[in-house]
């Protein structure tokens, strides 16, 4: 048996919109909000990226390595408008990976071919840019650890004492077993209008018709009133010309496929295309995580553990950054289980399941019928992850840590801000890869708009 027992805690329809449907503690949440003002929520990258303390251009070492502390900038625009300052191109600006708006974040970048005078003659405001030395390779995507947060639940309607006894409850009951289970969070599939795992499903499909009137036109109740009635008009009117004339510039995306559709009426896929890379690949991506989402749901609903293996389950390995390597599989048998079982205890191997794909091994066992099961169900098979409609967007698949090891720390005091309330001060880290929320929400466990 796991120590994770599934509580019996109702969980709001968005969470189940996006295939979770249990909590993995059983305190009453706390509910609350965060993001109240961006100083409460802090994230600092945990990065032992190579550099020299050395501030000189030589062409050994090109790119200067430098710590940016940000305040309510989102990754994309603060590029934009730095490497302006700077008289740059913005592609001469690299990260290890993007962080949230509405936050602190420090995190290291590295600049090529930039001076340590240039950087100290560009000034904007609530960016501070400290310079570290220089590095002979650009810092890239994945190139740290994880993430230090420091998060700040506000507007708690629970006294002191209250909020006190359920927190430290909480936090024992993680810590007990090892973590919360490794959800992806709301973000993956947009939190007001959780829609990019169906569009992923209309891609497999290959209705890529479908897949862009769904992205531009299906109506979410918790979007504004305003998005809503010009979806409405869409979907109801095919008028394109119109639609486009109302959408405000901030849906930017939508803005962009309508007026590829209006040049090039049925191109489809070039009006995906038109998009970024990372935001057309992120549909398949997100029909995966959602079934990601429902197969750890299941596997805990069946009694079974997140961290102790059984015969069938596939477990991966520690790569030597610390982080779980998901190209070190292993099959768990009745001869390696013992052994294996021993390195999950030492946190040197990792649980896993499917994000499936076209090569992607599935579990044998109760694991691997908990996985064929739900993959059955959604209809697809490996061959529909090649996209014979959309090529780009194919996806192998691969397997993932099913728990999230996390060990939280917790503050309770008086709200400074909002009086008569009281407030909760988290502090943890994770691994690269994972989502604050879902340590916060066995805390909160409030709708997920409370949280974005």
């Amino acid at each position: 048996m796991t120590d994770i027992q599934p509580s019996d805690i109702s969980v709001p329809a968005l969470e189940k919109e996006i295939g979770i449907s249990l909590y993995s503690t059983t305190t009453p949440g706390v509910n609350g909000i965060l993001r109240y003002r961006p100083a409460d929520f802090v994230v600092e990258e945990i990065s032992n990226y190579p550099y020299e303390e050395n501030d000189v251009i030589d062409k050994n070492r090109k790119y200067l390595m430098v710590e940016v502390t940000k305040e309510n900038w989102d990754t994309n625009h603060f590029l934009k408008a730095y490497s302006s300052a700077l008289g740059i191109s913005h592609k001469r600006i690299t990260y290890a990976g993007t962080k949230d708006k509405k936050a602190v974040t420090v995190q290291k970048m590295s600049l090529y071919d930039v001076t340590k005078e240039q950087v100290e003659n560009v000034h904007l405001k609530d960016i501070s840019v400290r310079v570290l030395g220089r590095s002979q390779q650009p810092i890239g995507l994945g190139d740290l650890e994880g993430n230090m947060f420091q998060i700040v639940i506000r507007n708690i309607d629970l006294t002191e004492s209250e909020a006190k006894a359920a927190a430290e409850k909480t936090t024992a009951e993680i810590i007990k077993a090892g973590g919360v289970p490794n959800f992806f969070g709301i973000q993956r599939f947009g939190s007001k209008r959780p829609v990019t795992h169906h569009v992923g499903a209309d891609i497999l499909e290959g209705d890529l018709e479908k897949a862009v009137m769904r992205y531009v036109s299906e109506v979410y109740p918790d979007e504004p009133e305003e998005t809503k009635e010009i979806r409405r008009y869409i979907a109801e009117t095919g008028d394109l010309k119109g639609g486009v004339l109302k959408l405000p510039d901030y849906l930017g995306h939508e803005k962009a496929l309508l007026n590829h559709l209006i040049a090039r009426p049925g191109d489809f896929k070039g009006a995906f295309m038109i998009l970024p890379k990372n935001l057309y690949t992120m549909f398949i991506h997100a029909y995966q995580s959602w079934l990601f989402n429902r197969i750890i749901c299941e596997r805990l609903k069946s009694g079974l553990s997140l961290n102790q293996a059984v015969v069938g389950d596939i477990v991966c390995y520690r790569a030597k950054d610390k982080t779980p390597d998901p190209t070190r599989l292993e099959k768990v048998d009745e001869d390696n289980i013992d052994g294996i079982n021993a390195l999950l205890k030492r946190k040197r191997a990792f649980i896993t399941a499917p994000l499936f794909g076209s090569e992607t091994p599935l579990a044998d066992g109760i694991p691997g019928e908990i996985e064929r099961k739900l993959i059955e169900e959604t209809g697809f098979t490996p061959e529909d992850f090649k996209v014979p409609a959309f090529p780009e967007t194919a996806s192998r698949g691969l397997r993932k840590e099913i728990l999230l090891e996390v060990e939280p720390s917790v503050e309770v005091a008086a709200d400074d801000l909002i009086e008569g309330k009281t407030k909760l001060t988290i502090e943890f880290k994770l691994p690269k890869g994972s989502y604050a929320t879902t340590v916060l929400r066995e805390y909160m466990k409030t709708n997920p708009l409370n949280m974005s």
